[in-house]
């Protein structure tokens, strides 16, 4: 007789949802016990480690960072730069990553040069964006866009070929135009994709962040973060870095309550 478990909490059966209490007490825990063991390892041998900071240390270089050093402005410049940079990038890149996906004769024209420019990496145009835009934010943004823009298309068109070919022909049979159907079926269809798309590759533009403000930046977290490892501040880069980590955490769920409020019908339990 086969072993019936039925009967069981099914604690880690496949894909089955779990309370919003319990997600958020997982994850309280989760933060609970990565900040225990970074206190631990960084007081091991009785004293603090100035290379290693503790947790303890990091809070109160931000507090000071905040209320004494006015690192909102820095703040406040970075989200500026996030901002733009990926507006633009999804600018250009939703409305040809659709073309792309619904189209094979766009896909063909400019898939092989979204394909090469995806393997190069960002970085590397530094000195022409220095040569070409100054040292200004326009170079700074161009970065951050380059830094996205090939893997946003490239996954835009992915989520648009998904669209089911059946929806495609019952809207031609009943006599949609190829404009039609593009704008009522094939973009319906492939939104809620592309809005969890932005989301990931969003997450990708802010590890470009640090990259983007350390040449010629007077403000912005990672100009902070410069200034902080020429005077081996280890405790304001690490604040740095946390928030860096925090921004992003926001990012994602404002993306996440833009999908809720968009999708109700995809909502999960």
């Amino acid at each position: 007789m086969p072993f019936n478990n039925s009967n069981k909490a099914p604690w880690f059966d496949f894909f089955v949802p779990i309370s919003p209490w319990l997600k958020l007490c997982l994850g309280i825990a989760a933060w609970l016990l990565f900040l225990l063991g970074w206190q631990l390892a960084a007081t091991a041998g009785g004293a603090s480690n100035a290379l290693f900071p503790a947790p303890s240390n990091v809070l109160s270089a931000l507090y000071s960072l905040f209320y004494e050093r006015e690192f909102a402005w820095d703040v406040l410049a970075s989200i500026e730069r996030i901002a733009i940079s990926f507006v633009i990038a999804m600018i250009i890149a939703i409305p040809l990553g659709i073309l792309m996906g619904a189209f094979p004769l766009i896909h063909g024209i400019f898939n092989p040069l979204v394909a090469a420019f995806r393997y190069l990496p960002a970085p590397a145009f530094i000195p022409l964006l220095l040569m070409w835009l100054g040292t200004g934010d326009t170079q700074k943004i161009a970065l951050l866009v380059l830094g996205v823009i090939w893997f946003l298309v490239t996954l835009i068109c992915d989520v648009t070929r998904q669209t089911s070919i059946d929806l495609i022909e019952t809207s031609k049979t009943l006599g949609g135009s190829r404009r039609q159907v593009l704008w009522t079926v094939v973009v319906p269809a492939s939104l809620p994709g592309i809005v969890d798309t932005c989301r990931q590759m969003l997450a990708v533009s802010w590890t470009y962040l640090v990259i983007a403000e350390i040449v010629a930046a007077t403000d912005g977290i990672g100009a902070m973060i410069m200034r902080a490892r020429r005077f081996v501040h280890v405790e304001d880069i690490m604040a740095g870095i946390l928030v860096i980590g925090i921004l992003g955490l926001l990012c994602d769920l404002l993306f996440r309550g833009i999908y809720w409020w968009m999708f109700p019908y995809l909502r999960r339990q």
